[in-house]
């Protein structure tokens, strides 16, 4: 874990120096070495781009302790061991600088007990940081405090956390396991329960615990698995040496499987078993009552996988409470038990209802937390369902609910979120978030149940599939505070599923362009919810095609030129906003803009060989471009064809970028496109991106040809693709596609350096778009992704 962080850290460009114990040898550091080692071979991949590695600085602690005075922030992350963490403070104590900041990793241990054994000094300088796993991916940190920690501290600390390294915190009480781990692990513990009391397998309940219900779609055991079981019976037994008065104490018994699966070293995926195995590609759950392993067979009932996709919350949760079948009544259980837990834990865990539905959304995957799922089915009648069954022996605990579920403020407000703010159990008050400096970055954040929901700022023009508007005259005023006098620069969202660009988000953008040159100083477009595009809408062009054929597609395919080439051309400076998926079409409207500004987890690529087709909208005419660019910034005189090469390779295999950081060595980023680290801070950073490029006087690039790797470049390309069909490596349809593209992406028969425009680029471009899109073989490829939303080979 403490190798991740570090990962982490330094895909954030900040320099770290990673401990652990000194090895026998001459290489004292070997055994931080190693570990660094690891992270190139770990998926996920901890690192942003493998090269980060060598960016992470080894050290021991009996030769290297001298280098601590050069560290601002030291984490503390080895293994959950009060003693063994206490022996390493007094170690390293001395040798920090005056100002750092000590902070541990734990997952549940005491911080105040960990403190005690700190300098008087140091105390007010620690606090407790628990980054989930894995924790490039995760985003969820809780913060807590100490009972010396200086509040300045927290706030200092919460800063860095949230900008430098991108993560989303709650602070939590000093309490065991704190906020996520207690309420997820309780989770865990009663569905272990819930399951055996209605019989249902762990693969059913799987299906029933995953994405269906907004979670994570690993389920409970699968989940476990990945985790790690040792982890989880380490998470447990704190609870059960910690929590001796909990009224739900019977819940936290190690379950006899887990125990069961313990002793024989099956700890879940790292042992290759757990509650599932893999044998080959069979995946296989355990059974409990034989021991053994059997098939997966994860069969829902109807009326519960009706109920599950019930879009009221109301209905949804009163058809699992009135099933009579043993999948519906384990859900309602299930959510029946973590509603009433959180309820008479909320006071000791937490400072508000927001910190524990936060962590469970950022900590667990769920999609809302648990006050929220209530709240949304409506507040005094679900709190009405779960007395019922305290009061009937169906909950794990005979705990009543508090006072302030049933009476009071909560119930009037119809719920523990309101737009004033989250209720805050222990002082009988609705609280607001914090409100840190480093939040007024956030323009647009995520918002809960309860909360104002509001699209932020004044729309200029909305229809089905776009929106454009401004920063100014948000409704509540929070938008426009938060932005500063931006009301300048135009913003642009779509409106479409996976924001996939139509016809009519098309024409959107066309029209954003000519609004923003002639009213104000730039265009951003930014997407409210991830990906920001998953390309073009296939669905969307699909009747044209049905109706004209090719022929009909050709007008659509030269608007989608049109719009990368007015972002390229603006007389206003262009930005996108990039995170998550930016593909096909979307990567071609992002490599087009002025600029771009990227999260670190977004993935870019030119994917339409997917679908049989090759880039339509400029894609490749850019790579060309940006290929002779380059050679020419570095080494005129050098062939062409080596700079060109690595984006014929990535569109040839529809290769997708695995992080920002990645973009930009595969040519799609540029090296002054900047790359935050914070999702909610990419509309905050585009909007002064775009109003500084103005302030400096933007113009567009003049029209300048370029030259072009020709017929010989095409062959040398063509020659390496039949090795790979040779070789079973690629289709035969894949090869005929990548030919397609290497005769493109080289300008098309002509002689090597011969220098060609954006017009000769775009027309070799639809002709080969145009083309593919009357093959058969492609037809096959669109309507299985459309049918199935998976690549087919053929």
């Amino acid at each position: 874990m403490g190798a991740q962080i570090a990962a982490h850290c330094v895909n954030a460009g900040i320099p770290v120096v990673l401990f652990d114990l000194a090895a026998e040898g001459p290489d004292r550091s070997a055994t931080a070495r190693k570990a660094i080692a690891q992270l190139q071979r770990l998926n996920p991949a901890p690192l942003a781009a493998p090269d980060l590695a060598g960016h992470i600085r080894a050290a021991n602690y009996d030769e290297h302790l001298d280098t601590l005075r050069d560290c601002d922030l030291v984490i503390e992350a080895i293994a959950e061991r009060l003693d063994w963490k206490q022996d390493l403070y007094r170690r390293i104590a001395p040798a920090l600088a005056p100002h750092a900041t000590l902070a541990t990793n734990t997952s549940g241990l005491s911080i105040d007990t960990l403190a005690a054994t700190l300098p008087e000094d140091l105390r007010p300088r620690f606090c407790g940081v628990h980054f989930f796993n894995p924790p490039r991916y995760m985003p969820l940190v809780e913060l807590i405090p100490a009972a010396h920690t200086d509040a300045g501290l927290l706030d200092r600390v919460e800063t860095f956390l949230v900008s430098d390294l991108g993560k989303r915190v709650v602070r939590a009480q000093d309490t065991p396991n704190f906020i996520g781990n207690r309420i997820g692990v309780f989770g865990i513990l009663a569905a272990m329960i819930e399951a055996g009391r209605h019989g249902l397998g762990y693969d059913v309940v799987d299906e029933l615990t995953g994405a269906r219900l907004g979670r994570a779609k690993s389920g409970t055991f699968r989940t476990a698995d990945v985790v790690g079981l040792d982890t989880l019976a380490h998470v447990i037994r704190t609870m059960q040496q910690g929590l001796p008065g909990d009224p739900f104490r019977d819940v936290f018994a190690t379950p006899p499987v887990l125990a069961a699966l313990l002793e024989q070293g099956a700890l879940g995926q790292k042992t290759g078993a757990g509650f599932y195995r893999k044998e080959g590609k069979t995946i296989l759950r355990l059974d409990p009552a034989s021991r053994g392993y059997v098939p997966v067979d994860a069969r829902l009932d109807d009326a519960t996988a009706a109920a599950l996709a019930e879009r009221d919350p109301a209905r949804r949760l009163r058809a699992l409470r009135e099933s009579t079948h043993p999948q519906g009544r384990f859900l309602w259980a299930l959510l029946r038990d973590t509603f009433h837990y959180a309820a008479v834990h909320l006071a000791d865990i937490a400072h508000t209802a927001r910190d524990v539905d936060c962590a469970m959304r950022w900590g667990f995957g769920h999609a809302q937390g648990p006050f929220e799922v209530w709240q949304a089915a409506g507040w005094t009648t679900v709190a009405r369902w779960v007395q019922e069954d305290i009061d009937a022996g169906l909950a794990l605990s005979t705990a009543p609910l508090p006072a302030w579920v049933t009476q009071g403020l909560v119930v009037q407000n119809g719920g523990v979120h309101t737009p004033a703010g989250s209720w805050n159990a222990r002082e009988g008050m609705f609280q607001p978030p914090r409100d840190l400096p480093v939040y007024r970055r956030q323009l647009a954040p995520p918002r809960l149940v309860g909360e104002p929901r509001e699209a932020p700022g004044h729309t200029v023009f909305e229809n089905d599939t776009i929106r454009l508007w401004t920063l100014g005259a948000a409704s509540d005023g929070a938008a426009a505070h938060r932005a500063g006098p931006l009301e300048d620069i135009l913003v642009a969202s779509f409106k479409t599923k996976m924001n996939t660009i139509s016809p009519a988000v098309t024409r959107g953008l066309l029209q954003a362009v000519d609004l923003a040159e002639s009213q104000y100083r730039g265009l951003v477009v930014w997407q409210p919810r991830q990906p920001f595009s998953a390309g073009a809408d296939l669905q969307a062009m699909l009747p044209a095609f049905m109706q004209g054929g090719p022929a009909a597609i050709e007008p659509l395919e030269r608007d989608l030129q049109r719009v990368a080439q007015r972002f390229r051309a603006a007389l206003v400076p262009t930005v996108v906003a990039l995170s998550g998926l930016a593909l096909g079409g979307g990567c071609e409207i992002a490599v087009h803009a002025s600029a771009r500004v990227a999260h670190l987890e977004t993935y870019i690529g030119l994917v339409e060989v997917g679908v049989g087709l090759v880039p339509g909208a400029g894609g490749l005419a850019y790579c060309a471009r940006r290929a002779a660019e380059q050679r020419a910034a570095s080494a005129p005189d050098a062939p062409l064809l080596p700079y060109l090469q690595k984006f014929a390779e990535a569109v040839a295999g529809a290769k997708v970028s695995r992080s920002a950081l990645e973009a930009r060595q595969m040519g799609y980023l540029r090296e002054a496109d900047p790359i935050v680290m914070h999702e909610d801070e990419l509309l905050y950073v585009a909007v002064r991106h775009a109003a500084a490029m103005a302030d400096a006087g933007w113009r567009p690039p003049l029209p300048a040809p370029f030259p072009v790797a020709g017929a010989d470049g095409a062959a040398t390309l063509t020659a390496q693709l039949v090795n790979l069909r040779d070789g079973g490596f690629i289709s035969a349809y894949d090869y005929e596609l990548g030919r397609t593209v290497a005769h493109v992406i080289c300008g098309g028969d002509v002689d090597p350096g011969t220098l060609v425009d954006e017009e000769w680029m775009l027309a070799l471009e639809r002709r080969a778009f145009l083309t593919l899109l009357g093959n058969p073989q492609t037809h096959e490829r669109v309507l299985g992704m459309l049918k199935t939303g998976k690549p087919v080979r053929n």
